[in-house]
């Protein structure tokens, strides 16, 4: 367990110095040709990326996309995305803000990959929040949605995160430890942790291996909530506007099928199939992707899942940036506790970072190209409003 955190300790240090220096790296030249060069870590959050890899759709747009490359963490990828090596990544929503605003990196997000998509697990004996005082969970990232929920549910349970574990938590205290996702199902079965937060399929991959239950989904705090974003470099949107259309066109195609073709994903993603792009089986991605009434009701009546009448999809698809969604998160990352230097967020207006920061000219153009919004299962409004309820 020790080595766990020290290593996840490390990669977000590393990510942390990564950022800090940022804005002293020289810019870099986009390579010669117009590949696309996609970068992703094997969660269902790359998705999207990975079926449009799949199925040809960058080809269809007349483009040439190399073969996606996979990475273990977030600091190698976005070290990788720093450097000009990959040009379309997914990454945490939180990251792109502490990239943009903390670094001063030249990069924005151009859609979402997809919403909700996580949940928080625990092992067998904890029945609420609340007994997870005196505790240690896992967390994927400090800048993250994980976390962010993660926190909104600590708060109304009465506890408070504690970022530097000690020996003797108080009652009312619970750990918040950053581990990698494919550490944190051995970490519970072993008793090192109580509990994760993550994105799926790792909640599922514990679920089917009798080590954990899920105790909530985060879209069930809040509705529709983006995790992952698609992050393109401010050089590629402003220089070669054509080539970023046509590879968000593909990105919005590829979420278009997969609303109707949730088995047919699973099985292009699955650890057996030709691309080999997860190593994750296909019957565990299928409990993700596909949904299933019976469960569905056992997640009510756990209470997994409390809220009826919002969406209850276990991850959805749909790529539009919603400004309320970067507006609001602004606003609730000025007050979640982190590890490093957050003094960056304070003098961030959330209604100018929700403009500054997303550049939805080429995702609106794509969504009208497969019948707008409707076709996503959405009202015909570029505007919404944000529900968050514990």
């Amino acid at each position: 367990m020790s080595y766990q955190l020290d290593r996840s300790r490390r990669e977000f240090l590393r990510l942390s110095a990564l950022l800090t220096a940022a804005a002293a790296l020289p810019a870099w030249a986009a390579p010669a040709d117009d590949a696309v060069r996609i970068g992703y870590l094997p969660i269902t959050d790359s998705s999207p990326l990975l079926v449009a890899h799949a199925n040809k759709l960058f080809e269809a747009e007349g483009l040439h996309a190399e073969r996606p490359r996979l990475f273990r963490s977030w600091s190698q990828l976005v070290e990788a995305f720093m450097a000009g090596q990959v040009n379309v990544v997914h990454v945490l929503s939180p990251i792109t803000v502490w990239a943009r605003y903390g670094s001063k990196f030249p990069a924005r997000i151009t859609a979402w990959n997809h919403t909700a998509g996580s949940a928080l697990t625990v092992a067998p004996s904890i029945d609420s929040v609340k007994d997870l005082g005196g505790k240690k969970v896992a967390v994927p990232f400090w800048y993250s949605i994980h976390n962010v929920v993660l926190q909104k549910l600590l708060r109304d349970a009465g506890l408070t995160a504690v970022t530097k574990p000690k020996e003797n938590l108080q009652a009312n205290e619970v750990a918040l430890v950053v581990m990698a996702p494919p550490d944190m199902g051995q970490a519970l079965a072993n008793g090192s942790i109580a509990g994760f937060i993550v994105a799926e399929p790792f909640n599922a991959a514990a679920e089917t291996q009798g080590i954990g239950k899920i105790l909530r989904f985060t879209g069930d705090v809040w509705s529709d909530h983006a995790c992952c974003v698609v992050f393109q470099h401010q050089h590629d949107l402003d220089t070669r506007p054509e080539w970023s259309q046509k590879v968000v066109n593909a990105i919005v195609k590829s979420q278009h099928w997969m609303r109707d073709h949730r088995q047919e994903t699973a099985a292009l993603l699955a650890r057996t199939a030709e691309g080999k792009y997860t190593p994750f089986p296909q019957a565990v991605l299928e409990r993700v992707l596909v949904p299933s009434a019976e469960r569905d009701a056992q997640y009510l009546a756990s209470g997994a899942n409390q809220h009826a009448q919002w969406n209850r999809e276990r991850i959805g698809f749909q790529p539009y940036p919603f400004p309320s969604y970067t507006e609001a998160l602004i606003k609730e990352l000025k007050h979640t506790t982190v590890e490093g230097d957050n003094n960056f967020l304070a003098a961030l207006d959330p209604a100018f970072v929700a403009k500054d920061l997303v550049d939805d000219r080429f995702v609106r153009k794509a969504i009208e190209s497969v019948g707008g919004l409707q076709a996503f299962g959405l009202k015909p409004s570029w505007q919404r409003s944000e529900r968050i309820e514990v």
